[in-house]
């Protein structure tokens, strides 16, 4: 028996009870997408196989996520959304609970797979039912409650995630979605109810050609992504070969949803003006949120020699931030043009990654945490208003489908960002290494002063034998470190003037005024 009967098209319980059940799965599922990542040397270890075989641990995740994203609108017509959603969280549960078990390494991706594609249908479904459940003038609310888990869960996870497998064991890392999710199933059952229009509706044929180019497109591009910087990109056969497989399946997959009767994801909803406005700048957000937390630990581990502990404990303060400015956006700027709230967002985004491609490797720590807290501050405002404005002229009819996809291009996003940062420090660092190399020869003053100075210093030290050999190799070390330093720099610049560029685009969206179906 349900205690959910709606009135008048709402839900007869307070819709804050509704968004605790919702915002529980989702934190969950966010979380997932990186709190495995500080664990895989542990993994890889534990199972017996290569730190290469181990990142299909986060791959195999990512790429199940993404292919059930843009469907989960047509399986909740299918199935019922109340049904779909817990059933999603079943699987969810029982593929955390396999993962945490997995005696082998195939066990453990096959178990992620499952985890992946039904954490990816918890995304879609959550946002469309806490924008369903409450009225319009409310829904920036809702959706502040809803980037708790999406923002948050990220840049907490890999500090839980260290944590987690240095005081218990990698297993924990899954297992601690047990709990977690049960009382979200309960909670559900309890206060969840189908909306009218999805009740009893169900296709009257499945689209299969449809799923299967949409399925293998997603799949080749989220593994050109993920892998194509470890292959050199396309000095490899094997990224030509995916690259063509996405462009043809994507670009089949698109022609045939427009002019098909019964499409499994209705790309119709990108003609509302501000969904589609909405969903490239989601990508551009995406592109932000990962990239930055990928190349910020790298930064603070590799070149600052910070455990993994000390680089969470100077990115957290990036969920802090987030968590001030998702409760500020969510109450107090409901008056306020949403466009205006928007592109202030970026300018503040901006210029915490201005401030940030200013620091070296004398730097304390405070450096990189008040950067943190306002780049947390400015992402959280703009998740929050761009949301909200993105569905605001939909009809509720369109908001499943028009969820998934906003999810499936902020998680795309976000993985574009991951493979242009990670491949751009590495090519910039031996661009700006070729460029220094250039002035330390035998004949510069400077570097002969450097190399006598070190020599000196070892001899006094340590005695005569090989001490311009030691020379060299601390001159090198400095030389490769500050290639680094400035290759972070210029990613840095790099993702403010994107953020800057995001702008032009916030001003197209359309003011809301009263919503289709209402």
């Amino acid at each position: 028996m349900t205690h959910t009967k709606e009135l008048n098209g709402r839900p007869a319980v307070n819709p804050w009870l509704i968004a605790a059940a919702m915002v529980l799965p989702t934190f969950m599922v966010a979380l997932d997408t990186s709190v495995a990542n500080v664990a895989l040397p542990y993994i890889a270890g534990s199972l017996s196989s290569s730190m290469d075989e181990s990142t299909w641990v986060l791959t195999s995740y990512l790429v199940a996520n993404a292919i059930i994203l843009p469907i989960s609108g047509w399986i909740s017509q299918v199935l019922g959304r109340k049904r779909f959603l817990i059933i999603s969280m079943v699987v969810f549960t029982i593929a955390s609970f396999l993962s945490g078990a997995a005696v082998s390494l195939g066990m453990l991706v096959f178990a992620r797979v499952i985890q992946g594609a039904s954490g990816g249908a918890l995304l879609p479904i959550s946002q469309a039912v806490l924008l369903e459940s409450f009225p319009p003038e409310k829904r920036s609310e809702a959706m502040a409650a809803y980037a708790l888990g999406v923002i948050v869960a990220p840049v907490v996870g890999p500090t839980l995630g260290g944590w987690i497998t240095d005081s218990y064991s990698w297993r924990w890392v899954f297992y601690i979605n047990l709990p977690v999710c049960l009382v979200a199933i309960m909670m559900a059952r309890l206060f969840i109810e189908d909306p009218p229009y999805i009740r009893g509706k169900a296709p009257e044929s499945v689209d299969y050609i449809g799923f299967a180019l949409m399925a293998v497109g997603l799949a080749a591009l989220q593994l050109l992504l993920d892998r194509g910087e470890r292959a050199d990109w396309f000095g490899s056969g094997w990224v030509w070969w995916a690259t063509i497989c996405t462009a043809v399946c994507l670009a089949g997959f698109v022609i045939r949803e427009l002019n098909c009767s019964e499409p499994i994801v209705d790309l119709r909803v990108l003609g509302d003006r501000n969904f589609a406005v909405g969903f490239f700048l989601a990508t551009i957000y995406g592109f932000i949120l990962y990239g930055t937390l990928v190349m910020l630990p790298v930064f603070l581990e590799n070149l600052m020699g910070y455990t993994a502990l000390n680089t969470g404990l100077a990115i957290t303060p990036r969920g802090m931030g987030a968590l001030v400015s998702v409760t500020f956006a969510g109450r107090y700027l409901k008056k306020i043009d949403g466009r205006v709230v928007i592109c202030l967002g970026l300018v503040l985004l901006a210029c915490s990654l201005y401030i940030l491609s200013g620091i070296n490797l004398e730097i304390s720590i405070f450096s990189v945490i008040w950067p943190n807290v306002l780049m947390g501050f400015s992402i959280g405002m703009v998740f929050v208003v761009l949301t909200t404005m993105a569905v605001s002229t939909l009809a509720n009819e369109k908001m499943g489908t028009a969820t998934g996809l906003y999810n499936l291009m902020r998680g795309m996003g976000g993985s574009i960002g991951i493979a242009v940062v990670t491949t751009l420090q590495s090519r910039n660092a031996q661009l700006h290494q070729a460029v220094m190399v250039s002035h330390l020869t035998p004949y510069t003053a400077t570097f002969q002063q450097t190399v006598q100075k070190l020599e000196a210093l070892f001899r006094a030290t340590g005695g005569s034998v090989g001490v311009q050999a030691k020379a060299y190799v601390v001159i090198y070390r400095t030389l490769t470190a500050q290639s680094n330093v400035w290759a972070f720099l210029d990613n840095c610049r790099m993702i403010a003037c994107l953020a800057l560029c995001g702008i032009p685009a916030a001003l197209l969206f359309k003011k809301p005024g009263i919503r289709k179906g209402h």
